[in-house]
């Protein structure tokens, strides 16, 4: 039975809004998997008459990669949900005014806002009555850009909502391959036996952007890859590859066992951030056959000397019995040749010689898991190439799983599809716990004190290339090497 709930957008007629969640609406609503009687707030300024927003709204629908085609009579059904409501979402008046117009039904409040603005809204809510136990908050990224900001923009949700009352998004944990992550390891007995430091001898887990700051300027100049990307996204991916078996298959298992993995990180310091860090900022290049300009020289940009960094490159260690001596190897930037995610599982090397082989022509196991683009699973397994006269010569052979071809019956939803899906259902197991945001900050932290402290540099890349010729060696010093580019 699907839950009855009002879903209520403040910063409803914004750019998140409508590139993202009102497309991912108009599935859930094709899909019939929002109740009959839910309805859509679309809560903003004014900018735009009713009329005018679904126009927009209706644009953004058929540009989604994951709308074969909008239904002419299905949309009018979805328009039916939305109520364009105009105010200001830190007037208690207007709040007051909203919940007037709804049901007496659980409220998902979704801010798409600035984190700046969550105080006013959310002191607003409690004073306008419109908040109980079954009201539930969603809060976009970025919360905070250190533990203390994190604990301050925290405090201000606690003052009116419980823990059990908010969803921290990472959209990341929405995706489709991401969850799958938790199925390939405890839903298949071969990987359990080997999911450790006797046989994997590294990860590598890449997030790699074509785009630069895409008009972003402002805010990614103060955040930067490492608060924007790894702080959340590749932390994330890498507690899921790390974690131990939960208890139970519910929200808050998962969750404890994600914490234990951030906590059992080693500090990266003032003494190591040199060698376990690299950080790096594109310079002018070609990507896809376009030049384009460097970082800092975009048309928003306000400053051509910032020290932000747009790439970085990380050795992480987790210290327990599990991955002890296993380095994971973080990447992530902007304008790199390539728009591509994916998680590398490196096995150890075969310690024993077999026949007359060469140990060295004998490439080490890799589980390779593709996010995206061309989401799938690789296996990179040594077989032996057919023939009589060359007798035993082995080859690098990749079993090669593409989701999209195994799955073609099935429609691929979108990262805010599953987890507004899961909002609506009180599902918080791809939502992201505060303790773990704190242990993730806590971590981070570390690093930019480091780099304070050390007055670490940006290395310049040339865009459409790899990143800073330093991340190859943060690799190298171990003897070991990134996975290419697709």
């Amino acid at each position: 039975m699907l839950q009855v709930c009002n879903i209520v957008i403040v910063g409803g007629e914004g750019d998140l809004a409508f590139r993202k969640l009102y497309p991912a609406l108009y599935s859930l609503h094709s899909e019939n998997l929002l109740a009959e009687c839910t309805k859509i707030v679309a809560f903003g300024r004014g900018n735009f008459e009713r009329d005018e927003f679904l126009t927009r709204a209706r644009e953004w629908a058929d540009k989604s990669d994951y709308i074969e085609a909008v239904d002419d009579q299905m949309w009018e059904g979805f328009c039916e949900r939305i109520i364009h409501f105009v105010g200001d979402a830190t007037a208690a008046q207007d709040l007051k005014k909203l919940k007037q117009q709804l049901s007496d039904e659980d409220v998902v409040f979704y801010l798409s806002t600035p984190p700046s603005i969550f105080a006013p809204i959310c002191s607003a809510m409690g004073k306008a009555g419109v908040v109980n136990e079954r009201t539930r908050l969603v809060v976009e990224k970025p919360l905070g850009t250190s533990l203390e900001s994190f604990n301050e923009i925290n405090d201000t949700l606690f003052q009116v909502f419980e823990e059990s009352q908010i969803y921290r998004i990472d959209h990341y944990l929405g995706k489709e391959t991401v969850q799958n992550l938790l199925a390939l390891r405890f839903a298949n007995i071969l990987f359990e036996p080997l999911w450790n430091r006797s046989y994997i001898d590294h990860v590598q887990i890449t997030v790699a952007e074509s785009v630069g700051v895409d008009g972003r300027w402002s805010y990614y100049d103060e955040s930067g890859a490492l608060r924007d990307m790894v702080q959340n996204h590749l932390l994330q991916l890498m507690c899921l590859v790390a974690m131990e078996f939960p208890s139970r298959n519910v929200a808050d298992d998962i969750r404890d066992e994600k914490l234990k993995v951030l906590r059992c990180l080693k500090p990266i310091d003032q003494a190591t951030v040199r060698s376990h860090t690299v950080r790096g900022q594109y310079d002018s290049g070609a990507v896809d056959g376009e030049i384009v300009p460097a970082y800092g020289a975009e048309d928003d940009a306000e400053t051509t000397t910032s020290n932000t960094e747009s790439f970085v490159a990380i050795k992480a260690e987790i210290e327990n019995n599990r991955w002890q001596g296993v380095p994971f190897y973080l990447r992530t930037g902007k304008r790199l040749s390539e728009r591509y995610s994916e998680i590398v599982i490196h096995f150890k090397p075969v310690i024993f010689k077999f026949i007359d082989i060469d140990p060295g022509a004998i490439n080490n196991n890799a589980l390779i898991i593709r996010l995206q683009p061309n989401e799938g699973i690789q296996m990179n397994m040594m077989n032996k190439v057919p023939g009589l006269a060359e007798g035993m010569r082995l080859q690098n052979v990749g079993l090669n799983l593409s989701f999209e071809e195994a799955f073609e019956e099935h429609r691929s939803p979108s990262a805010y599809e599953r987890l507004l899906l899961d909002v609506t259902r009180g599902d918080q197991t791809l939502f992201m716990r505060s303790d773990e945001l704190r242990g993730a900050w806590r971590w981070v932290d570390g690093i930019i004190e480091g780099w304070q402290a050390t007055g670490q540099p940006v290395q310049k890349y040339k865009a459409g290339t790899t990143g800073p010729d330093d991340a190859l060696s943060l690799i190298l010093q171990d003897q070991r090497k990134w996975k290419d580019f697709p």
